[in-house]
């Protein structure tokens, strides 16, 4: 025998088929099954993931939900002029006791809102012209009320008041818990007509 190539049989021989091993399919590795649940294990499965789903919309409505705003800071009470207002009233009857070239007058002091105000003194621009009050000083008003005051003046040197006052006005000084502060009150023109005739009245006789 001769040359290269494969072996053929004789006669009398018979070629045995081999066993053929298993190939993976074309593309990859086989795949595997996954393997079967028994009705048990599959309830216990989908009970979790019902549990999951579950927690993760609680969560997500917990995360989601309306949020309460909080309450405001408390703000600082007002600044006491800017809740007390004082307006004229009348002309009163001078004291029996009071001295000569003396009168008097009424406001009505009113408190809107916040902390009581104090009233620590109460003055007018003219020189020649002291001033007492009743209730005397300091007084309180708490807030939604209102106080009559009654005010006599005294003239004290006829040449340092007006003969005319235009524009009169009160000083107060006035004290709460956030501040205090001495504000002027204008009472109007009824207060001036009556202020200037009150001066006439008590220095009419007297040289200025």
């Amino acid at each position: 025998m001769s040359g290269i190539g494969p072996v053929e049989p004789g006669d009398g021989t018979h070629v045995w088929d081999a066993p053929v091993p298993d190939l993976p399919p074309a593309g990859g590795p086989p795949r595997r099954r996954p393997p079967r649940l028994h009705g048990r294990s599959r309830r216990v499965v989908l009970t979790a993931a019902a549990a999951t789903l579950l927690l993760a919309g609680s969560g997500y409505l917990y995360a989601t939900r309306p949020q309460t705003p909080p309450p405001p800071a408390p703000s600082a009470p007002a600044y006491p002029s800017q809740v007390t207002t004082v307006v004229y009233l009348h002309p009163e009857a001078t004291p029996r006791d009071a001295p000569a070239r003396s009168f008097s007058f009424s406001v009505r002091l009113s408190v809107r809102s916040g902390p009581p105000v104090t009233v620590t003194r109460l003055t007018q621009p003219y020189a020649g012209l002291s001033l007492t009050t009743t209730p005397g000083l300091p007084f309180r008003t708490k807030a939604g009320s209102s106080r009559k005051i009654i005010i006599n003046a005294h003239v004290t040197e006829c040449g340092k008041t007006p003969e005319n006052a235009g524009l009169p006005f009160l000083d107060l000084t006035l004290r709460n818990a956030r501040a205090k502060e001495t504000h002027g009150f204008i009472l109007g023109a009824r207060y001036a007509h009556d202020l200037s005739g009150a001066l006439h009245v008590a220095c009419g006789n007297h040289a200025k």
